[in-house]
C-alpha cells in the first residue's frame, strides 16, 4: 500500500509523536509498503518522502510550526495524494495537518485512520495563553474542518469537570468519529475515549522504536549500582507544564546528594526549570538528538517520568525498554507501558512520592539490578510491529 502519514508534529522537532511516527514509517517501508509524511515545517525536507506544509509567520504552540492556512494545506494534500497514488491516510494529531488530511480524504473518498498519541485537553490548558478564551477559538476553527454537530461530552468524569476540557475532549471526540478507525497505544486511554462517547472501531496498538534504536543501543548490560554510590535519574521530554520537569528536580533535591539527576529536553518552560534546578544536583543537558538520549541512557539507572494525567504511552519508555533501563514513573495509567519487575510506581504523584522511591533504590542497589534485567528481557517488545496497524488499514480500504 501507498500510506499518507499526516501530522502536525515531525522533523526536525523532537518529541514523541515525532519519534512514534518516524518508527512506523520505518517499519512500514521495511514492510514492503510506500509512505509519505506530510508536516508543517519551516524548511522544505530534502527526503522525498516527506512532504512539507505551509505554517504560520506568527503562531508557533510550544515553539512548534503550525500548519496555515488550512485552504493552501489542503490544495497541497489534494494534488499530493493524486499524484503519489495514496491508499490510506493516516493522522497522528488533532491539529491542522491531521484535520485537513480528514477534510481531503473524504473530498476524494479515501480512507482515515487517527491515532491518538495524547490528552490535548491537558496539552492546551497547559500550553495555550488564556485558554478560558483561546481553547473556544481553537474549538471552532477545528469545527470548520471537522464538524462536531451532535458531540456531547458531560462532565460526569474527572478528566471532564471544567468548560475547557469538555470543549477539547468534545474535539477528540469529533475527529475520531470522522475517521473510519481510530488507534490507540494504550488500552487505559481506548477506555477514556469509549466513557465519553467515540464509537468508531478501535484498536490499542503499542508504539515501537526504529529497527536502527536497538542496533545503536547494542547488547546493553545490567545496571549496577556500587553500594553508597549515587544512583543517576534520567528525565527525557518536552520542557512544558503538563510534563512537570520541576516536580523531577524538586524530587532529586529531597533526595540530596544521593540522587544525580540529568534532564534532557527544551520547551516553554525551560526557565522555570532551570530556575528549579538551581543548586540541585540535577544537570539541564537541552534538547539533543536520540542518539544521544540513548547514550545517556546507557549510563542511568533509572528513567523518572513525573508527569501525570496526561502521557499516553511514553516514546522515551521504550527507548528505556531497549536499554534495559529501569523505570520510575508518577502516573499509575503508565504501569500498562512498563514490562513486568522493570519498573516503579511512585508512592503518591509528587515530588515527595518519587523521592522516596528515588532514595530507597539508591539504599537498596539490587532494585536496580533486578527492575534492569526485566527490562532486558523484554526488550523485543519495544521494536515497532507494523502487523497490527497494517492489519487496520486493509480493513478500512
Amino acid at each position: 500500500m501507498h500510506i499518507a502519514l499526516v501530522t502536525d508534529y515531525y522533523l526536525p522537532t523532537l518529541g514523541g509523536v515525532q519519534t512514534a511516527v518516524k518508527a512506523l514509517r520505518a517499519g512500514l517501508e521495511l514492510a514492503g509498503h510506500e509512505v509519505t509524511v506530510f508536516c508543517p515545517a519551516d524548511e522544505p525536507s530534502a527526503d522525498p518522502a516527506v512532504v512539507t506544509l505551509p505554517i504560520s509567520a506568527g503562531f508557533r504552540p510550544d515553539g512548534y510550526p503550525f500548519a496555515w492556512p488550512p485552504r493552501r494545506v489542503r490544495e497541497i494534500l489534494r494534488a499530493e495524494f493524486a499524484a503519489r497514488g495514496v491508499e490510506v491516510v493516516h493522522t497522528h494529531s488533532e491539529m491542522f495537518a491531521a484535520l485537513s488530511g480528514i477534510r481531503v480524504s473524504r473530498e476524494v473518498g479515501l480512507p482515515v485512520v487517527h491515532t491518538m498519541h495524547g490528552r490535548i485537553d491537558v496539552f492546551t490548558a497547559s500550553v495555550l495563553p488564556l485558554p478560558a478564551l483561546t481553547t473556544p477559538l481553537l474549538a471552532w476553527l477545528h469545527h470548520r474542518q471537522v464538524p462536531h454537530s451532535g458531540v456531547h461530552v458531560d462532565a460526569e468524569s474527572p478528566y471532564t469537570a471544567t468548560r475547557v476540557a469538555r470543549r477539547m475532549w468534545r474535539l477528540m471526540v469529533a475527529q475520531a468519529q470522522a475517521s473510519d478507525h481510530v488507534v490507540v497505544p494504550s488500552a487505559h486511554f481506548a477506555q477514556k475515549l469509549a466513557e465519553v462517547g467515540v464509537t468508531t472501531p478501535t484498536t490499542v496498538i503499542s508504539n515501537g522504536v526504529e529497527p536502527t534504536v536497538l542496533e545503536v543501543v547494542g547488547e546493553p548490560s545490567v545496571r549496577e549500582l556500587v553500594p553508597g554510590a549515587p544512583l543517576r535519574a534520567l528525565w527525557v521530554g518536552r520542557l512544558s507544564p503538563e510534563k512537570q520537569p520541576e516536580v523531577f528536580v524538586n524530587a532529586v533535591r529531597q533526595v540530596g546528594g544521593a540522587v544525580q539527576g540529568t534532564i534532557f529536553g527544551d520547551g516553554m518552560a525551560r526557565r522555570a526549570t532551570a530556575r528549579a534546578a538551581e543548586g540541585a544536583p540535577v544537570r539541564l543537558g537541552g534538547s539533543v538528538p536520540q542518539e544521544e538520549v540513548l547514550a545517556e541512557m546507557q549510563h542511568s539507572h533509572v528513567l523518572v517520568s513525573s508527569s501525570v494525567d496526561f502521557d499516553n504511552q511514553p516514546m522515551v519508555f521504550l527507548e528505556a525498554i531497549a536499554s534495559g533501563l529501569p523505570v520510575l514513573y508518577a502516573d499509575p495509567d503508565l504501569a500498562e507501558a512498563v514490562p513486568t519487575g522493570g519498573g516503579f510506581a511512585a508512592l503518591s504523584p509528587d515530588a515527595a512520592g518519587l523521592a522516596a522511591v528515588l532514595g530507597r533504590l539508591q539504599r537498596e542497589p539490587e532494585l536496580v539490578a533486578l527492575a534492569s534485567k526485566a527490562m532486558l528481557a523484554a526488550r523485543d517488545s519495544a521494536a515497532v510491529h507494523v502487523g497490527p496497524t497494517v492489519q487496520v488499514y486493509a480493513s478500512v480500504r
